[in-house]
């Protein structure tokens, strides 16, 4: 059998997508005012969310390119 490995992009990519997650739904949330000035208005934890879904979306297309290449028996 087989093992399959995780590219070390997608890793470190849903690492950094899940920290942004968390941070900017605790912007969100209003735990993040008195940290920094640019969390005081809603749309920094927005910004956050937006970021975590660009990090999720970057780290699955070499996931993608990884099961594509074990499929064609590379």
């Amino acid at each position: 059998m087989k093992r399959h490995h995780w590219p070390w992009t997608f890793v470190f990519f849903s690492i950094v997508g899940t920290i942004c997650l968390l941070v900017g739904v605790a912007a969100l949330a209003g735990l993040l005012r008195d940290v920094h000035p640019l969390f005081r208005d809603e749309l920094g934890g927005w910004a956050l969310i937006v970021s975590s879904v660009a990090c999720f979306l970057t780290g699955a297309f070499p996931l993608v390119l990884r099961r594509l290449a074990e499929r064609e028996g590379a």
